[in-house]
Parts: structure tokens; C-alpha cells; sequence
């Protein structure tokens, strides 16, 4: 049977301590144990079952963590205070001074400036590329490299990774491929594609209520325990731990993720196709127009569709923002950065969330003045949503007014 992720969430059933539906949260930031033995056993990582400390490890992020793991179909799973949390452990659980990352150039602009501006100070060096252009990866890879690391979909350009054609790469250099698959829970499983380590903000759509930071590292149990070991583990010697409280809540977000991300897809779907229609310049992996959409439609479980992340571009940054605060005060969505919530978010990545990017390479990127990238909510009635918002975009003069014969 193909796998298929919600599934596997469904599957995990967990009993609280006196056999609630949910498992008890574990409101303790350390742990008792019966035996001096057993505390020695635990601190050298030999005693299954027992706890040490919260930010080494706590009952409910293991919860959590399980889920997670099962859901992107890896051994184990490791939970963090937020998706940087997250991603930046990793990147130097697996690098140190003289070594080298292969990046996608369009990635989170957090993620572009700790590689940008901050991991050059430990002595390791990153290399950005198109990483929709196999060739230019390839002569990018040095006897130095590590990793390559990329998005699913990249934010904010929503251009889409080969992941197993980059897994491939990956294996026949003897170096990692990691992949930040925030943009698409559920529509990919990047492991099974053969990621190594596969990454989420789980701020985003899988806690998909705008009120939680979280991120999680989903891999081999060998890693993820490396990341963990007390002596050298860069998630227990940061500390990005995620609290107990946060963790129950995110867990019974996860359970109605598959409904969600089935919503956000067939939204986005539909204004992405009537404003291709009217003429606007739309980036939607699911059209047809879109570079890389035949490749994600082999990608994809096609029940949860292509995503809830579009993009329009307008003209100007001024247009954008004239239409954004109008939007906003028609009570289409928000002017706010962050993605995955019910209602639809909308912002000027140049401005925000990739201003960490320097102008000249925003616009090597194609990442344009006017680009204003919407995570679309979970509207009922999209058709009236369409209408409202193409109100919006003729008072403006974004669109033309149709003409009528």
C-alpha cells in the first residue's frame, strides 16, 4: 500500500496517565530516578524509557517527536522551540571549521543569513545556486561539502526541488541531503524520496493556528540521537527545547492537518487559476504555467493537493502595500508574515521575510519589488473570497474592469 502520511498519524494512539484520549503532559523540567545506576545509564544514553532533564528529552516532546517521525516515514524525530531551532542544530551537528554547504539560493531569509552571515564566523562556508539547475549543484560540490541543503518549495519564489534527483547527488558524493519541507506537509514526504533529514517549522501549517512556535527534525534514529547526546549533541547543548505545554498543543493541531492542507490546496488552486485567467502574474506549483509543476506532480499525494502558498506580483512595492492594507481592511486576511493559518496572511517577502537578502541578490533571484506571497486561508466560500479580492485589485487598477459587450 503507498504510504500515506496522515495514516500514520491516525495509526499512533497514545493513553494519558489515567487513560484519557490524550497523553498526559508532563509538566516537569526534571526527572526522579530509583537508582544512582540508572542516573549514570541515562547520562551515557543506555537506559530506554527513562528521562534526565527536559532539554534533553521530556514524555510529551517524545509524543510529539513519534508523530512527527511517522508522518514523514523516518526512524525518529526530534522537536524544537521553533523552526530555527531547528534547522541551525543541524547544520552544525554535521559541519565545523573548514567544511562546506551547497544551498538553494531562495530559501527562509533566517536560514539564508545564519548561512550567509553568521556560520562564516565558526570557519564554514556556503555556496547558494539554482537548485532547480542540477548541473550548477553539481560543480558547486566541493571535496569540502557536507550537505546540500533546500526547501521543497522554496520561499518566497515557490520553485521546487528535485528531491530525488538531489538524494542521488547526495549519495554519490558521500554527503547529506537536507530538506526543509515547511511549505508542504503531507503533499511530499521528501524521505521517501531519499532526504536524509527532513525539516518543519511546526509554527506553520502543521500547528496551523498562529499561536505556537515550533520546529522538528525528522531522521535517522542515529542522528537524531547525535543531536541529543549529551557530550557533543548540538540540540542538547544549545538548548532549543521545546516546552511540554507547547508540545501537547501542537500534537492535537497535527490531527487535523490532513483536512487543512486538503482546504488550503483546493483554495489556492482556485484563485490561482481565475487570476491566471484574468491575466495576472501568478506563481502556483499547481499550474500548468508553473516550471517546475510537472516535476511536483510526480512528487505529490495528489489527496492533499499542491500547497497553499501563491504568489502575485503587482508592479510596486507601493502597489503591493496599497493593496495589502486594502485587503486587510476589507477582512480578506492579514498584512503578517508566517504562513499556515486559518485566516489568509499576506506580505511583501522583499520587505520582510527575505529582507535579510541583499537588494541586488533579491533581484538575481527574480525576487521582484512588487511580489506579494499569500498563504491562503481556509476561506468556505472561496468564490466570494475571489470576488472580494478582485474588488480590491480594479479599485486599485491591479486589474482592469472586464469588459462588458
Amino acid at each position: 500500500m503507498k504510504f500515506n502520511p496522515a495514516d500514520e498519524i491516525q495509526d499512533l494512539q497514545y493513553f494519558g496517565e489515567f487513560g484519557g484520549v490524550n497523553p498526559s503532559i508532563s509538566d516537569s523540567s526534571t526527572y526522579t530516578f530509583l537508582s544512582a545506576k540508572t542516573m549514570f545509564d541515562t547520562f551515557e544514553g543506555n537506559a530506554d524509557g527513562c528521562y534526565l532533564y527536559s532539554r534533553h528529552s521530556s514524555p510529551s516532546n517524545l509524543y510529539l517527536g513519534q508523530a512527527l517521525a511517522a508522518m514523514e516515514g523516518t526512524e525518529a524525530a526530534n522537536v524544537a522551540a521553533s523552526g530555527m531551532g531547528a534547522i541551525t542544530p543541524v547544520l552544525l551537528q554535521l559541519c565545523g571549521s573548514g567544511d562546506h554547504i551547497v544551498s538553494s539560493r531562495t530559501i527562509y531569509g533566517g536560514t539564508y543569513t545564519f548561512l550567509k552571515n553568521f556560520t562564516p564566523r565558526l570557519g564554514i562556508k556556503t555556496t547558494f545556486v539554482d537548485i532547480t539547475k542540477m548541473d550548477k549543484v553539481e560543480a558547486a560540490i566541493t571535496s569540502e561539502t557536507k550537505l546540500l541543503y533546500c526547501e521543497t518549495v522554496s520561499n518566497p519564489l515557490l520553485e521546487i526541488a528535485d528531491i530525488a534527483s538531489l538524494a542521488k547527488m547526495a549519495k554519490n558524493h558521500n554527503i547529506k541531503l537536507v530538506v526543509d519541507n515547511t511549505f508542504s506537509p503531507l503533499s511530499v514526504s521528501p524521505a521517501k524520496l531519499g532526504a536524509d533529514i527532513v525539516i518543519h517549522s511546526l509554527t506553520k501549517y502543521i500547528n496551523g493556528s498562529s499561536d505556537s512556535l515550533g520546529g522538528v527534525t525528522c531522521a535517522s534514529q542515529e542522528f537524531i540521537d547525535s543531536l541529543k547526546n549529551v557530550n557533543n549533541g548540538a540540540s542538547m547543548l544549545l538548548g532549543p527545547t521545546m516546552d511540554s505545554l507547547r508540545s501537547a498543543s501542537v500534537m492535537k493541531n497535527l490531527r487535523t492537518l490532513h483536512i487543512r492542507m486538503k482546504q488550503h490546496s483546493h483554495n489556492a488552486m482556485y484563485l490561482a487559476e481565475r487570476f491566471d485567467s484574468d491575466g495576472l502574474k501568478v506563481v502556483y506549483p499547481g499550474l500548468k504555467s508553473h516550471s517546475g509543476h510537472n516535476l511536483y506532480a510526480t512528487m505529490i499525494n495528489p489527496e492533499y493537493g499542491f500547497g497553499g502558498m501563491m504568489t502575485l506580483d503587482v508592479g510596486t512595492l507601493n502597489k503591493a502595500n496599497e493593496l495589502m492594507e486594502l485587503m486587510q481592511s476589507r477582512k480578506l486576511g492579514y498584512l503578517a508574515v508566517s504562513l499556515g493559518f486559518y485566516k489568509t496572511l499576506f506580505s511583501a517577502p522583499g520587505t520582510s521575510t527575505s529582507s535579510e537578502i541583499p537588494i541586488e541578490e533579491q533581484e538575481a533571484m527574480g525576487l521582484t519589488d512588487g511580489l506579494i506571497r499569500f498563504s491562503i486561508g481556509l476561506d468556505n466560500n472561496i468564490k466570494r473570497t475571489y470576488q472580494m479580492m478582485k474588488e480590491c485589485m480594479i479599485e486599485l487598477g491591479v486589474m482592469k474592469v472586464p469588459f462588458l459587450v
